[in-house]
C-alpha cells in the first residue's frame, strides 16, 4: 500500500467543518455604513442561534462574508440553522487547509478531498483567490484540473457543461475546498428593518405573508383574532411558533390573541350582508392598530392578494385600509394561489394550513366587489364600537417562547359516523344549506353562538357537532369539552 500524501492525511484528520456564508446580494450593494451594520446584525443573530447547539462553534465576520467553524459532529445541526437564517444567500460547506504556499500542495489537497467523487464524471475547477500569491487563479485552475484528470478516474475536463464543479477558495495561506453549495434564505437579517404586527389566521396566505416579512428582515409579531375557541387558538399558535422557531428565532416576539366572536356576532346582526366581509377586515385593522399602538409598532402585515376573494378587489382594499392610519404591508398582493401554496410547501406550513378552518369567509354572503365609500361610511357609522373596544381590552399577549407550553393541550375528540335515534346533532354552519339527513334531532346553532347556547342543550343526549368539512366542528368540540367539561363529539357521515 502506497503512503498517503500530506494532503490526504490532512483530510482524514479533519474534525471540523467550515461554512462560508455569502451574503444576500442586496446587502452587498448597500453603502459602507449600512452594509457594516447588517453584517454585524447577522453575526449577532448567528451567535444567538448557534451557541445553544455547541459553544465550540466559532463565527468570524469579514467585509463580504461570514465564516462559521463547527465540530463535524454538529455540522448538520449548524447547517440546518444557517439555511433558515435570513440574510444568507449561499452556504458553502468547506474543508479548510493551511498553510498552503504552492500549487503542488493545492493539487494534493484537491485530489485527496474531491478525487473519489470525479469517477467517470466531466468536471471543471473554479478558484477564487484573495491575497498576494506568486500564481493566478487561472494558473491554479489549469494545474489542478490537469492533475485531477491524470491522477483520478475522471472522464474529462468540461469547461461548459461539467457534471461536477470543483470549487476552491484561497485566502492568503488558507485553502478552502468547497464540498457542497446550498441555497440560503436570502433577504435581510432580522433586526435591521424594524417591527411589524402580522394578522395571522393559520391559513395559507397569512402564514406565507408572515414568512416573507421575516425573510425581509422584519421582526414579526403575531396577532390572532379568535373566532373558533381555544382549540382554534392552539392551532394558530402552533403555526406561529413553527414560523418563529424555524425562521425568526434570533429575536423573541409576541403572540397576541383578541377574542372576536362577539364582534362577529355584532356584524352578523347589524351589518348588511354584502358589506360583512369588508366590515370584518376593517374592524380587524382597527383592533390591530390599537394593539400596535401599545407595542409602538408602525406597520401591519396581512395575507391579502389582489382579486383572490371579493374583499380583495382594489376598491374594497381601499375601503379596508381607510380604517387605519398604520402602514399596511401585503407581501402577497401580486401573487396567485398556486405561488402561495408552492411557498407554503417549501417552508413547511402547508400541513398546518390544510387543517385550519377559514372563518372569515363564513360571513360573506353575496359580497360587494366594488364597495361604495358613502355606503360604507353609513354602515361603519352605525356600528357599535364598544364591542370592539371590549375585545381589545380582553386581548392576551404572551412571549412566543412560551407558546410551546400550550401546544399539545387540545383534547382528543371522537368522530362518529353512525348515529342513534336519541342523539342530538348540532349543525354549526352559518348559511342556508339543508340540514343533514340523519335519524335523530338536528338543531342549527351557528358556530359563533355555540358558547352561549351550549348551557341550554339537553345534557341527557349525546351531542355531536356537524359542518361541511368536519374541521370547524372538531375545533369547537374541543373548545366546548375544555370549557364545560363536556363530552361533545363530531358527526361525519361515512361517505365524507
Amino acid at each position: 500500500m502506497r503512503p498517503k500524501s500530506q494532503g490526504e492525511a490532512t483530510v482524514q484528520k479533519a474534525t471540523r467543518t467550515k461554512f462560508i456564508l455569502k451574503l444576500f446580494s442586496e446587502i452587498m450593494i448597500k453603502g459602507a455604513s449600512a452594509k457594516k451594520q447588517m453584517i454585524a446584525q447577522l453575526t449577532q443573530n448567528l451567535h444567538t442561534l448557534l451557541e445553544p447547539i455547541d459553544d465550540a462553534v466559532h463565527i468570524k465576520r469579514f467585509n463580504d462574508k461570514i465564516e462559521v467553524d463547527a465540530p463535524k459532529a454538529k455540522a448538520e445541526d449548524v447547517k440546518a440553522v444557517l439555511l433558515r437564517t435570513p440574510g444568507i444567500e449561499t452556504v458553502l460547506e468547506a474543508l479548510p487547509f493551511e498553510p498552503v504556499d504552492t500549487i503542488d500542495r493545492i493539487k494534493e489537497i484537491a485530489k485527496a478531498a474531491i478525487g473519489e467523487k470525479l469517477k467517470n464524471k466531466r468536471f471543471v475547477v473554479r478558484v477564487k483567490r484573495t491575497g498576494t500569491h506568486p500564481f493566478t487563479s487561472s494558473e491554479i485552475e489549469r494545474a489542478v484540473g490537469g492533475y485531477l484528470l491524470a491522477k483520478t478516474e475522471a472522464k474529462r475536463v468540461d469547461l461548459h457543461r461539467p457534471e461536477i464543479t470543483v470549487y476552491m477558495e484561497l485566502v492568503d495561506r488558507r485553502l478552502y475546498v468547497i464540498t457542497a453549495r446550498h441555497k440560503g434564505q436570502g433577504g435581510f437579517p432580522i433586526g435591521t428593518q424594524g417591527d411589524a404586527l402580522s394578522l395571522i389566521s393559520g391559513g395559507f396566505d397569512s402564514n406565507v405573508a408572515s414568512y416573507l416579512a421575516i425573510r425581509r428582515g422584519i421582526k414579526t409579531h403575531y396577532l390572532f383574532f379568535n373566532l373558533g375557541g381555544a382549540a382554534h387558538e392552539i392551532g394558530v399558535k402552533q403555526v406561529a411558533y413553527y414560523l418563529w422557531k424555524h425562521y425568526g428565532a434570533s429575536h423573541p416576539v409576541r403572540f397576541i390573541t383578541v377574542p372576536f366572536e362577539e364582534v362577529v356576532s355584532a356584524i352578523l346582526q347589524t351589518v348588511p350582508k354584502s358589506y360583512m366581509g369588508v366590515m370584518l377586515k376593517r374592524l380587524m385593522l382597527q383592533a390591530a392598530q390599537k394593539v400596535a399602538d401599545t407595542m409602538e409598532i408602525d406597520a401591519l402585515i396581512t395575507g391579502e392578494s389582489v382579486a383572490q376573494v371579493s374583499s380583495q378587489t382594489l376598491r374594497n382594499l381601499a375601503l379596508i385600509d381607510g380604517a387605519t392610519s398604520k402602514l399596511v404591508l401585503r407581501p402577497l398582493a401580486m401573487t396567485d394561489k398556486a405561488d402561495i401554496i408552492r411557498i407554503a410547501d417549501a417552508i413547511g406550513t402547508r400541513r398546518f394550513a390544510e387543517s385550519m378552518p377559514e372563518y372569515c369567509g363564513v360571513i360573506s354572503q353575496n359580497p360587494v366587489t366594488h364597495g361604495s365609500f358613502k355606503r360604507l361610511e353609513k354602515v361603519a357609522g352605525a356600528f357599535d364600537y364598544t364591542v370592539l373596544d371590549k375585545a381589545v381590552a380582553h386581548a392576551q399577549s404572551i412571549d412566543i417562547r412560551d407558546v410551546a407550553k400550550s401546544i399539545g393541550q387540545t383534547t382528543r375528540v371522537e368522530t362518529i359516523s353512525r348515529l342513534e335515534t336519541d342523539d342530538l346533532v348540532i349543525d354549526i354552519r352559518d348559511d342556508d344549506a339543508p340540514a343533514p339527513d340523519v335519524p335523530c334531532d338536528v338543531q342549527r346553532i351557528p358556530f359563533y353562538k355555540l358558547k352561549t347556547a351550549f348551557a341550554s342543550l339537553p345534557k341527557e343526549k349525546r351531542i355531536l357537532l356537524y359542518c361541511d368539512k368536519g374541521i370547524m366542528s372538531r375545533l369547537h368540540a374541543e373548545y366546548l369539552n375544555e370549557a364545560f367539561g363536556a363530552d361533545v363529539k363530531v358527526y361525519r357521515p361515512a361517505s365524507s
